[in-house]
């Protein structure tokens, strides 16, 4: 009995029923399911495999138990001219694929593979179509049946060439990545670090796993703004002509390390696309920083030797002996240092004979209207070189510029003072007085070589100050 129909009512279909009408409400019948006929219009088994043996990089063969040819794809074809029409169903490689001379041998080795476990490898001559021979290298295995029992072999090959090309880049990759002498890291697209060698993670402060994923903004205090632009710089551009000097500051357990790394950078594209998708950036570098500071000094102590030449020619033409020493230190200043104060030993205490300009760059000359009291308090750095009869350097030490101006204030140095390096001036075994050079704090403080070169300048300005004294007192 079906169900009462009432006016102006449809009749209600049971679930296994199709109006026919494709109304969206109702399940349409889906068909057999795909294990039974298969998807419409999907490939069949025989043409997927096909597809993906022709779209391998690696020539691949196939053989039955017997030894006959099965399956051939394109690089096969490419490599030796054959087609597949041309080699399937061929009796083993004999005549065609190999000399006769070596058909048997070539058959047993590959054939062997069906009874062995795993791959085998050989090398072995091939002939291509033109009569042209070609050395391949070969893996093989066997292929089971449904039945478990061998039922042929298949064999990947490649021009050997091609393949020691190929081992010979993974060798050398891994060789970068381990052993290489130059820093090597590995950066992706976001500027991370994915992969650090030895030297790099010994460069960099920390372990080759615990670099890698942070930004170089945690391990590069200074310096990391160019090297990140110098990386944005090869993924848009390309790597640049020649290596680049980056100048860095790094953040250790022992505090902040300077140096400085010479840097090479290569892009690095994907090959497995058509057009080259960047996969980051490879960055050698390699820590030059004891040959550019040994660079740094060098050039810096010829032009401090240069200055020095020029000072005796220009000195030794002055007739006036004070004017000699001002001369001298006017040359001495040059990228030296930004002020020179000339205190002179007066009695029990030190008077300002010379000094350049407080307020401006200038010249070093006289105080005008005659030598005036220094008025240093005690354990000033000019009263302590004069009493150590030897050379003393200070430092702010503040990064408040406030408190810079009070510490070059309270010792009675220009405002803009922030590092001093006072030498004595000794001259026939008396000391005459003291010679203080003063930098900006914009400069880095005096070191060693800078008061070597300060008492060099000091003992000329002494024999100046010397003589003008003997020549003042005839």
């Amino acid at each position: 009995m079906g169900a009462s129909r009432s006016s102006g009512t449809t009749d209600e279909l049971g679930p296994d029923e199709d109006s026919g009408g494709g109304s969206p409400g109702r399940s349409a019948n889906p068909g057999p399911p795909a294990g039974e006929d298969g998807i419409p219009g999907a490939p069949d088994g025989s043409e997927l495999l096909a597809a993906l043996l022709d779209g391998m990089d690696a020539a691949l063969c196939a053989f039955d138990a017997e030894g006959t040819v099965t399956h051939w794809n394109r690089e096969a074809e490419r490599i030796l001219g054959w087609s597949a029409r041309e080699a399937v169903g061929r009796a083993g490689f004999a005549g065609w694929a190999v000399r006769r001379a070596d058909a048997d041998e070539v058959r047993a080795r590959l054939m062997s593979a069906m009874d062995a476990p795993g791959r085998q490898v050989h090398e072995f001559a091939l002939l291509r179509k033109d009569g042209g021979r070609v050395l391949v290298r070969t893996q093989s295995a066997g292929v089971r049946g449904a039945d478990g029992k061998p039922a042929g072999v298949y064999c990947a090959f490649s021009e050997v060439h091609a393949q020691i090309d190929l081992e010979r880049a993974i060798a050398l990759s891994e060789a970068l990545l381990e052993d290489a002498s130059w820093g090597v890291v590995l950066v992706d697209v976001d500027l991370r670090p994915t992969v650090v060698n030895a030297c790099a993670s010994r460069a960099l402060g920390g372990g080759r796993t615990t670099l890698l994923g942070r930004p170089l903004g945690e391990l590069v205090t200074q310096g990391v703004e160019e090297l990140e632009a110098a990386l944005h710089h090869v993924l848009a551009e390309g790597a640049p002509s020649a290596p680049a000097e980056l100048w860095v500051t790094l953040r250790t357990a022992k505090g902040e390390r300077r140096r400085c790394w010479r840097s090479g950078f290569l892009r690095l594209a994907s090959p497995l696309t058509e057009e080259p998708v960047p996969l980051g950036v490879g960055w050698l570098f390699r820590d030059v920083t004891a040959a550019k500071l040994a660079e740094q000094e060098a050039d810096r102590l010829r032009f401090r030797t240069s200055q020095l030449h020029r000072a005796a020619r220009t000195a030794s033409e002055c007739e006036d002996p004070m004017e000699a020493a001002t001369s001298l230190l006017d040359f001495a200043l040059a990228g030296f240092a930004d002020h020179v104060l000339v205190d002179l030993v007066a009695g029990e205490r030190l008077v300002r004979t010379a000094a350049t300009p407080f307020d401006a760059p200038g010249p070093c000359l006289p105080v005008a209207g005659g030598s005036i009291p220094a008025r240093y308090d005690p354990g000033h750095p000019a009263l302590r070189s004069v009493e150590r009869t030897g050379t003393v350097r200070t430092s702010a030490g503040a990064d408040d510029a406030g408190a810079a101006a009070a510490w070059a204030t309270d010792r009675r140095w220009p405002p803009d003072a922030a590092h001093a390096l006072c030498a004595v001036l000794r001259s026939r075994g008396r000391t005459l007085g003291v010679l203080t050079f003063l930098r900006a704090a914009n400069r880095a403080a005096f070191e060693r070589p800078d008061t070597a070169y300060a008492e060099t300048v000091a003992a000329r300005v002494a024999g100046a100050v010397d003589l003008a004294q003997v020549t003042a007192g005839r």
